[in-house]
């Protein structure tokens, strides 16, 4: 799945995957690493509490003005490599040895999301090392997994700080977590809560309960709206690098070369290219579910396939947009291409599709938009000489 776009739509969001940060433990190992080195520990670490092993962090439940900009920045993209807390053992509340350990990943919109949510809660969280990727990716690449839950109940020595053998998972951390495993090694068996954070106090008055609609995976149209700032913020680099590319070749011609025709062809070019690039990034996901096929590619290029048709609608309206009618049926292929592209990013955006889905969608739209995007540029640049 594309890891670097991926965001869920329940208790968290996604990042590309980085390098491990410096692992800390529990106990007052975990408190001098956290204050160390963690982002904003000052912020969201109000105290301790004492347990067997220690002094164990505790975590604030109201997130502070800067909680909410590094959500912000992380939603566009910016730092969210390097958006995650240290993984370890944290408690809420004024946790006993009996209270409840949730379990999740240490990309930091993950445990804001978690933390926000259990508000006269007392319990303990066990952030797993997953390279600052969030729950469901995580649990896709194997680093929110059997191995790395049995690793932290090891490191955090939780069997000393909990009297009882239970760990609360996230469930779209699934995937990745073999249950009976975790059993075996460590001795904890695990539950699975409900999909969204908002639920888990519900979920506890019910004696750990899940409904069907806590258990429903949802992808609404605020869940997909939520994704288009960060596409915008990682794709405008090569999309304004590619605009100037456009500018730079409209100047061949008849004659060879001419920068007057560079100028007003060129620049009207790059627009169009940013304009349709900018359509597919918001049409593809505000329309996902009316969109036909199954395959995000597929939804993607009906999308084109609709801008092309406003584009030979205009070129009727205004003739003059485009120089012929080659040129024209470039720009048709470039946009199928382009706004399938872009909705194959989706893909890894939702959880109606599994890693293996991914992967076999885009082995098969890979080739196919390359070839659209290669017959569109050609068709494009041949219209500079006829």
């Amino acid at each position: 799945m594309n890891e670097s776009k991926v965001e869920e739509p329940a208790a968290c969001g996604g990042t590309p995957n980085e390098e491990a940060t410096t692992e800390c433990c529990g106990g007052t190992e975990l408190m001098a690493a956290t204050q160390s080195c963690a982002a904003q520990p000052a912020r969201w670490v109000d105290g301790s509490v004492g347990a067997s092993i220690g002094d164990v962090p505790r975590v604030a439940t109201a997130l502070s003005w800067v909680d909410h900009a590094g959500t912000c920045a992380a939603r566009l993209g910016i730092g969210r490599a390097h958006y995650r807390v240290e993984p370890g053992l944290y408690a809420v509340g004024k946790p006993a040895h009996d209270a409840p350990v949730f379990v999740t990943a240490n990309y930091k919109l993950s445990f804001d999301c978690l933390r926000s949510h259990l508000a006269d809660i007392d319990g303990w969280i066990l952030v797993l090392d997953t390279r600052g990727v969030n729950v469901w990716c995580a649990a896709g690449k194997g680093t929110f997994g059997t191995d790395e839950i049995s690793r932290r109940v090891e490191a955090t020595h939780l069997k000393e700080v909990v009297s009882h053998r239970r760990l609360i998972l996230p469930q779209l951390g699934a995937p990745g977590v073999s249950a009976h495993e975790v059993a075996r090694q460590v001795g904890f068996s695990v539950t699975y809560g409900p999909v969204r954070a908002r639920d888990i106090p519900a979920f506890l008055r019910a004696g750990m309960k899940a409904t069907a609609k806590m258990r429903r995976v949802t992808f609404s149209s605020l869940d997909r709206m939520i994704l288009i700032p960060v596409e915008f913020t990682m794709g405008v680099k090569h999309a304004l690098l590619i605009a100037l590319c456009f500018v730079a070749l409209a100047g061949f011609g008849p004659g060879i070369y001419a920068i007057d025709r560079a100028v007003s062809v060129g620049l009207r070019s790059a627009g169009l290219f940013l304009a349709l690039a900018a359509a597919g990034i918001v049409l593809t996901p505000a329309l996902l579910p009316w969109l036909p096929g199954r395959a995000f590619a597929a939804k993607g290029a009906w999308v084109g396939a609709a801008l092309a048709g406003t584009m030979w609608a205009w070129a009727w309206a205004r003739p003059e947009v485009f120089e012929n009618r080659w040129s024209l049926a470039g720009w048709s292929l470039l946009a199928i291409s382009l706004a399938s592209f872009v909705g194959m990013n989706f893909t890894g955006s939702s959880t109606y599709t599994s890693l293996s889905g991914v992967r076999r969608e885009m082995r098969l739209a890979v080739p196919l938009q390359a070839i659209c995007a290669v017959l569109g540029a050609g068709l494009w640049f041949a219209a500079r000489f006829v």
